[in-house]
């Protein structure tokens, strides 16, 4: 079967080809009655624009600058792998991909990062945010400006942001408690639970996910004060000595941010505690082997390559006018023990 052209859908609508590209590329100046012969052609004829000869034509690359961590921790470097990956796949088909690191924990870094990012000629961006009025006010400038905004893992519902690329962190703080109350067996005693910040949309709300379940359906367990730690591993590995040396009836611990190598360390140097029930997040090789040696009972995982490739397919179909499948862009939560590992 021969491809359709944009010359059938000028032929079929009755219009000039240049009047086809305006319509496709949503420029304005056409009546409303021509868009409508258009866009009927188009979906008689199942017409797929060639998007590459598109940016072909175009004088120069499409442009998106992705705004990431820069912690040294697993989830993280492997994020920052993804979108080089992407980059370099990318830069092929006429789309540039540009990765800036900063402390996102930090709402004046951040906040200084995407106002140098406005001040560039870019297409979109996708950031790791901080939800502080700050970095909302940031983003929201972006997208005054045209820029198209994307968030990445951690959201600012608030913001002018077309898309939030990540899990439902809700749920996963509430699949968290699930987990750890159902393993606790019904025993009494201390759950603990550590986070990066709360000024992290995702981690506020899987600790609210966490507190919820275990508050509703498990009460012998009593929740500790949250302890931030920046995903810094050092920190987390603090962190849980602290609980540890504090809380002799300590049932558990939810780690709901990065930097599990910390917990892990911290749980491996007590061998005494073997009874201890730790979820954390994020498969990777830490947290592997650590399933694998029963240090950690559970982990519940998002996909760093699928958030990063939903981040620039979102971007593309703003920059270029065309429509999305959203079922494509739902991240879905993972659960991994040691008896299903991929």
């Amino acid at each position: 079967m021969p491809k359709i052209t944009i010359n059938d859908v000028s032929r079929v609508a009755g219009v000039s080809v240049a009047t086809v590209d305006r319509v496709l590329n949503r420029r304005p100046g056409v009546r409303a009655q021509t868009v409508e012969r258009v866009e009927s052609a188009i979906r008689e004829l199942n017409y797929q624009p060639d998007r590459l000869a598109a940016r072909l034509a175009r004088s120069r690359d499409i442009r998106f600058c992705f705004v990431l961590p820069a912690a040294h921790n697993s989830f993280a470097a492997r994020l920052r792998e993804e979108v080089t990956a992407i980059a370099e796949h990318m830069a092929r088909e006429r789309v540039t991909i540009d990765m800036r690191v900063t402390d996102v924990f930090a709402a004046a870094s951040l906040t200084r990062m995407l106002e140098d990012v406005g001040r560039e000629a870019y297409d979109g961006v996708a950031v790791v945010a901080l939800d502080h009025p700050g970095v909302r006010e940031a983003i929201n400038s972006l997208t005054e400006q045209g820029v198209t905004v994307v968030t990445l893992v951690s959201d600012v519902p608030s913001s002018k942001r077309v898309h939030y690329a990540g899990i439902d962190n809700s749920a996963a703080g509430r699949t968290a408690a699930s987990l750890l109350g159902r393993f606790a067996g019904g025993r009494s005693g201390k759950a603990g639970l550590i986070a990066g910040s709360t000024e992290l949309r995702d981690h506020i709300e899987r600790q609210f996910g966490f507190e919820q379940v275990i508050g509703h359906e498990f009460p012998k367990l009593k929740i500790l004060p949250v302890r931030q730690v920046r995903d810094e591993p050092q920190r987390v590995e603090a962190a849980a000595r602290a609980m540890l040396r504090e809380h002799s009836d300590l049932i558990g611990i939810y780690h709901a941010g990065g930097g599990t190598q910390g917990l892990i360390s911290a749980l491996e140097s007590e061998p005494k505690r073997k009874d201890l029930i730790c979820i954390a997040h994020e498969l990777t090789p830490h947290t592997r082997r650590a399933l694998i040696k029963g240090t950690i009972a559970a982990v519940i995982n998002q996909d760093p390559g699928h958030e990063a490739r939903s981040a620039v397919r979102v971007l593309l179909a703003h920059a270029e006018n065309v429509p999305l499948l959203m079922e494509q862009e739902h991240i879905r939560i993972g659960v991994f023990i040691r008896d299903n590992l991929p």
